[in-house]
Parts: structure tokens; sequence; C-alpha cells
């Protein structure tokens, strides 16, 4: 019998370095003062895992710029995903809102990668329990296309169009190590 090809795993390539990385979270930082016209009533919500350092970073630069601290808080909605049967293993995180809540407040959510839209779903489902927030806007460092619902970045660091099949993977410091965004 002859022997089957060896499959080639494509190579991943780096399309956003740490500086990329860095100069796109000060855009969208000024993009959502912008937009916000400030940062009064203004609440960040990273989405766990890698959305959560995003969002932290986008709070000091928007402090840096308007000279007050900006809310953080980190978002968990694992139990609100409509994949768990697929994929029960996900690990749960801790909600934690910043004090004040998010009642008519405008939050921002904050994600890595914007893709089917499936996650961002999630959230908002999550938010609705959590309270009511006067506006909500979603703010995304790569967003690769190929929805499955009808959801749109408010603030996007990069359009990366990819195929279904390639693999977009960001890095960040806080938890890889790194920062990047490689696709694959």
């Amino acid at each position: 019998m002859p022997e089957e090809p060896a499959r080639t795993v494509p190579e991943a390539r780096t399309v956003l370095d740490a500086r990329d990385i860095s100069r796109a979270l000060a855009r969208i930082s000024h993009e959502i003062l912008e937009r916000n016209k400030g940062a009064t009533d203004l609440v960040l919500l990273g989405l766990h895992t890698r959305g959560v350092p995003l969002a932290r970073r986008v709070a000091d630069r928007i402090a840096a710029v308007e000279g007050a601290p900006v809310a953080v808080g980190e978002l968990d909605v694992t139990m609100y995903r409509d994949d768990l049967r697929k994929q029960p293993t996900r690990r749960a995180h801790k909600t934690q809102l910043p004090a004040g809540g998010i009642d008519d407040k405008v939050v921002v959510l904050v994600d890595d990668v914007l893709f089917s839209g499936r996650t961002i779903r999630a959230a908002l489902d999550a938010l609705a329990d959590l309270g009511r927030p006067a506006a909500v806007r979603l703010a995304v460092l790569v967003d690769r296309g190929h929805r499955e619902l009808p959801i749109r970045a408010d603030h996007v660091g990069k359009n990366l169009p990819s195929a279904r099949a390639e693999r977009v993977s960001v890095r960040v410091e806080e938890i890889d190590g790194l920062d990047e965004v490689t696709l694959s």
C-alpha cells in the first residue's frame, strides 16, 4: 500500500506584533472617547479570557487622556453560550462588575476576536441579567468576518479577512508572555 503524503500544517504568520497592537488599542481608546464625548458614565467590560487585559489597557489609555480612572469589569459568558453541549469543558470565570454597576452607563464590551458573533450574543444575554445599560458598544482587536449573527463591532483594531478554516490566535503579555496576533 502506498504511503499517504504527510499533511502540512500551515505556518502561522504574524499579522500584528506588539507595536501594532499598542497602536490599535490607542486608536480604539480615542474612538471610544470621541463617540462617548469623554469618559463620563463609561464602563469597559472585558470578555474572558483575552478581552479582560485588552479592556484594562484601553481603560489605562482613556484614563491617561481624561485624567481620571475609567470603570473596568470582567464578563464571563460561559453559561450563556449556545455551544455548551458541544464543548462542555469550558472553564467558567468570574464576572466582576465595577462599583456602580452598569445601569444607565455606556457599556463597551471588549474582546480579542470577532468571528461568528455568538460570543457577543452570549455577552448581550449576560448583560441583560446584570442590569440595563444606556447603550452597549463593541470593541474588538481583530474582526475576521464570517458572521453567523447580525452583529457588528463599533471599534475595530484590525479587519483581517480570513478563510473560515484559518485560525486567528491572539496572545497578550498578561496571559501568554507576549503580544501578537497570528493567522494560520
